[in-house]
């Protein structure tokens, strides 16, 4: 299962003013301050966490500051990102683990495969998302510690009553954060 694109959103104060691409967000983010924001300028990552760029000199300058730095090919088999840790399992799992087709390692990856691709994780994360995205943009707005009860609770109805009083972009970034467009 592959991961979704990265989504930036970008806000003046509580009005959203671009979402998309990393890029996107960094020369929306530019733009405003050479266009003389009205409020403070916040941009905020796929899992709800409030990112900085740094928009000093052009659009390219800026560009450029947002790719990673090229790593230097070595000699030999790329680096396939296996990170080796200690388990601690009782006997019966260490036999049901050997067991398995491919050994441990296998049926241990597909495990954590499976349990990633599991709505109810999807659902989790989309929740703790939308919940560090609500504290940053509205942790002072009338209704919030009841909002985020009915988000956790799952209480769907309760969420969006409480949410009609919020303004419409932030109301309608917490429904993209959940899924809901």
């Amino acid at each position: 299962m592959s991961e979704p694109p990265e989504r930036y959103s970008v806000f003046d104060g509580r009005r959203r003013i671009a979402a998309g691409s990393r890029a996107d967000a960094a020369l929306a983010v530019r733009r405003a301050e050479l266009e003389g924001a009205a409020g403070p300028l916040l941009a905020f990552d796929s899992a709800g966490l409030q990112v900085d760029f740094d928009t000093r000199g052009s659009e390219s300058e800026v560009l450029a500051r947002l790719q990673p730095p090229a790593e230097p090919r070595g000699r030999g088999r790329p680096r396939l990102g296996v990170v080796a840790r200690e388990v601690t399992l009782l006997p019966r799992h260490w036999e049901w683990l050997a067991a398995q087709p491919g050994g441990a390692s296998v049926a241990l990856r597909r495990l954590v495969e499976q349990a990633r691709s599991s709505g109810e994780a999807a659902r989790r994360t989309a929740r703790d998302n939308a919940y560090r995205f609500a504290a940053a943009m509205a942790g002072d707005l009338p209704g919030f510690e009841e909002a985020m009860r009915a988000l956790y609770a799952g209480d769907e109805p309760a969420l969006a009553a409480l949410l009609q009083a919020w303004p419409a972009d932030i109301r309608d970034e917490i429904g993209v954060r959940l899924g809901g467009g």
